[in-house]
């Protein structure tokens, strides 16, 4: 298998309706052509699960302005003022979980886990409608486990495998993400031949990916 592609025919397996999975944090270590291809697309109906809605002009934020999202799963929106206005107006469903229990959730569903339990979010909003369980005396809520079909990531340094390369703080949700849908595409800074990238830098191995786009080409 050739598993690197175009960004078109990369994004042409993305459809109406299907659930996604975007690495970044406020725009950093997003995956952005990929990013700019699926607004140009125009695939509505979105499910969104990523750390948070970027902003109106960079990462995902591009794809709730576009008004592309049905739902949001997310730890914080406050830097995308139109994430509010479409939650405010009903246009998109929004779901807020604290920042470390989406990770789980994401790493539970990554590795085929039912669910977890935490303490996060006891006595809060945040247990409406979930199951509670007492273990020696203290409370934690059951979480389960987030998965998508496809999950857009983005790396420094990746073989024609697909074994990945982060810079610093990049890897953030990338990781977890890659091990957790059905099908992932990579968009590489640069891309390489197997057996250039020492195996002891590796962090997400290629049997997780899917489609690799070289996102360093002009």
């Amino acid at each position: 298998m050739n598993k690197v592609v175009s960004i078109d025919e990369a994004i042409s397996h993305i459809k109406d309706g299907m659930t996604i999975m975007i690495g970044g944090f406020l725009g950093c270590g997003s995956p952005h052509k990929l990013i700019d291809a699926l607004v140009k697309m125009n695939v509505k109906n979105l499910t969104l699960i990523c750390n948070d809605s970027g902003f109106t002009d960079i990462g995902v934020g591009k794809l709730v302005v576009n008004k592309q999202i049905k739902k949001l799963i997310a730890s914080h929106i406050g830097t995308n003022k139109e994430t509010g206005n479409q939650m405010n107006s009903g246009e998109m469903e929004v779901v807020l979980v604290p920042q470390g229990t989406l990770a789980e959730q994401v790493r539970a569903g990554g590795a085929g886990l039912g669910g977890f339990l935490t303490p996060t979010g006891v006595g809060t909003v945040i247990e409406e409608g979930k199951e509670k369980m007492v273990i020696d005396g203290k409370t934690y809520l059951l979480e389960k486990p987030l998965r998508a079909d496809i999950a857009l990531v983005a790396g420094e340094t990746v073989d024609k495998y697909g074994n990945i390369v982060y810079y610093g703080a990049t890897r953030n949700f990338n990781t977890l993400m890659a091990t957790a849908a059905d099908t992932v595409i990579v968009e590489a800074e640069r891309v390489v031949e197997v057996g250039d990238i020492d195996p002891n830098h590796v962090v997400t191995p290629g049997i997780f990916i899917n489609y690799i786009v070289n996102g360093g080409e002009k």
